[in-house]
């Protein structure tokens, strides 16, 4: 059994929704934001403060501009649908670059007719890298177990437990370090119980995720409000961790906020994403695991144990995510507040999906999400003729375009979500 064999499988053909999708978005682009939209231009900053030397300002003339990117899009659609009937792969390459003119059309349109015309590209994207913090490590931890088979949908329980016991710790001991070391040890108590109840017990992977989800909510809002409420100076008013500014290196534009002045979070998200990438893919364990999650059975014969191996990957997974939660209360905001993770785990799995379970994939599309998290926040504050209602939904409905299928048929592990009982 060789690595390659153990690779995520890629469709022969793209899928036939992704032609569809591609099609639709450059009629919108074309028609909507070109021929129908602003003449007025958008103004983008490529400078933050601090930086150590200034970018000239991107601009763009609304309705020229979208007009012309309509056009790169009709033809990447038609390009699409030529591979689609001569039966030729489509590189994802191309499916990436029709998104990123996609965004860069949207941003164009609503910027062009907002209140104030000029939005930092820099804070943009710097934030969105802050908002994927939490959505990374979820991810990350959802990759680890379903490459081993067990499918985690206890990603949100995980995030929730992780944010509580880091916000208790770093309340009542006043290290914020401290809390991070205990939302780690929070996060891979979910997952013991994810990991007892579904490979010892059989049980479905699915409800017993569900279950653990609901259990950390109710347990969570009902200590927040018996205990953190009654004295929230001792009990939930966390130290946070610091944000880590590497001289010169953070003064680069652009790139310096997002690389190198970063919480420890921050930091550790960088490493954990090559680490969990090298350990998969580029060592002795990434192939047993990976042949664990494709087919145990062979796996057992050659000498692995499975079920252990389940089990030390679910583990490490909610030390994972522990740690992803652990931001909310030790860098985000201030203190543990109810449904502190606002359904970021489920996001956090569809990043798993999107990224074909891979980890930079994963890294990736979490930073998609966490992009449009923050482009919705951005695009309220400067006046935009969206409806404020459609720019909260935004994130969501990237999830389900992310979700279904637009880059092509995926599938995970084949044994993920198979219980292995050893005959």
């Amino acid at each position: 059994m060789t690595s390659s064999t153990l690779q995520p499988a890629i469709s022969v053909l793209p899928s036939k929704k992704t032609p569809i999708i591609l099609s639709v978005i450059a009629v919108i682009v074309f028609l909507c934001f070109g021929l129908l939209g602003n003449s007025e231009s958008a103004h983008f900053q490529l400078n933050s403060a601090g930086d150590a030397f200034t970018l000239p300002e991107l601009v763009f003339p609304g309705k020229a501009s979208n007009i012309v990117i309509g056009v790169l899009l009709l033809g990447i659609a038609a390009y699409s649908w030529m591979q689609r009937t001569k039966g030729q792969l489509m590189a994802t390459w191309i499916v990436a670059i029709a998104a990123i003119l996609f965004v860069l059309s949207f941003l164009i349109w609503v910027v062009s007719g907002a209140d104030i015309s000029t939005i930092s590209l820099a804070s943009l994207l710097a934030g969105a890298v802050v908002l994927a913090v939490p959505l990374v490590f979820g991810s990350l931890s959802g990759v680890l177990c379903e490459r081993a088979g067990v499918v985690n949908i206890a990603i949100e329980g995980q995030l929730l437990g992780g944010a509580f016991t880091a916000a208790l710790v770093s309340s009542l001991t006043k290290n914020a370090f401290l809390g991070l070391i205990a939302a780690g040890i929070a996060g891979a108590l979910v997952s013991l119980v994810l990991a007892l109840f579904s490979i010892k017990y059989v049980v479905n992977q699915i409800i017993v995720g569900v279950v653990l989800n609901v259990l950390v909510s109710g347990i969570t809002g009902f200590l927040f409000t018996t205990v953190m409420q009654q004295d929230p100076e001792l009990y939930n008013s966390p130290v946070h961790l610091p944000v880590i500014d590497i001289p010169l290196l953070s003064a680069i534009p652009v790139i310096g906020p997002i690389l190198f002045k970063q919480s420890v979070i921050g930091y550790l998200m960088y490493l954990a994403v090559f680490i969990v990438w090298f350990g998969l893919f580029k060592t002795k364990w990434g192939l047993r695991v990976r042949a664990v999650g494709e087919h145990p059975k062979a796996a057992d014969t050659l000498g692995i144990k499975v079920n252990r191996t389940r089990f030390f990957n679910v583990t490490l997974g909610g030390i994972v995510a522990g740690i992803g939660g652990s931001f909310f209360t030790l860098v985000a905001i201030d203190s543990f507040t109810k449904e502190i993770s606002g359904g970021r785990g489920f996001i956090a799995l569809a990043a798993v999906i999107f990224g074909r379970w891979n980890p930079i994939g994963a890294f990736l599309a979490a930073l998609l999400f966490g992009f449009a998290d923050n482009l919705q926040v951005i695009l309220t504050i400067i006046g935009t003729p969206v409806p404020s209602q459609f720019m909260a939904m935004m994130p969501y409905l990237v999830t389900i375009f992310a979700v279904a299928g637009l880059v092509g048929r995926s599938r995970g592990p084949a044994a993920a979500g198979e219980p292995y009982v050893k005959e």
